[in-house]
């Protein structure tokens, strides 16, 4: 009896221990991080935040609103608030001047994905007028006035020279 006993205890410990080690892969949407790949003209790694990626390329070519959130038309800040509330489930301001408040300065070396990147104007050195998000490899995805919504290089002149700073949301 005593023996039957152990075999059944040695028999529900296995059990318990093999189903508990029971792991899967992520589950990645290839198609969607290949579309949003080639939209982009950023490559996707496997550690990269997939849901930015994707989510921002369906934002790519929408065009230039002032005032506008939604894809009939956005501007900057419109665009950054629309994408931290579907990526992160955080909800930003609606004016730049509001962001930067709402964020942690970060320099420009120490820039991480999803950080926000913050521009003067041609007018004033020093007050706010453009923001974007930072994706990586120097790559940030903004509103142009001219072109919507859009992918640019933090390295480009105009936006090396109008540089204000990058900030990451508290």
């Amino acid at each position: 009896m005593k023996k039957y006993l152990s075999y059944i205890v040695a028999l529900i410990g296995l059990t318990f221990s093999l189903s508990s080690c029971h792991t899967s892969a992520p589950r990645l949407d290839y198609k969607a991080l290949a579309k949003a790949s080639v939209r982009m003209g950023i490559d996707i790694n496997k550690e990269d935040n997939h849901k930015l990626y994707i989510a921002s390329a369906e934002w790519i070519g929408v065009p230039y609103r002032a005032g506008g959130d939604n894809k009939r038309g956005t501007d900057c800040s419109g665009l950054v608030s629309q994408l931290y509330k579907q990526v992160y489930n955080i909800r930003l301001s609606r004016s730049t001047d509001e962001q930067l408040k709402e964020s942690n300065k970060v320099s420009r070396r120490n820039l991480r994905e999803g950080d926000l990147v913050f521009f003067t104007s041609r007018a004033s050195k020093k007050r706010v007028a453009h923001v974007g998000i930072y994706l990586k490899n120097g790559k940030f995805i903004h509103a142009s006035t001219s072109k919507g919504v859009i992918v640019s290089s933090l390295n480009e002149q105009y936006y090396t020279q109008y540089w204000l700073r990058g900030g990451r949301v508290k």
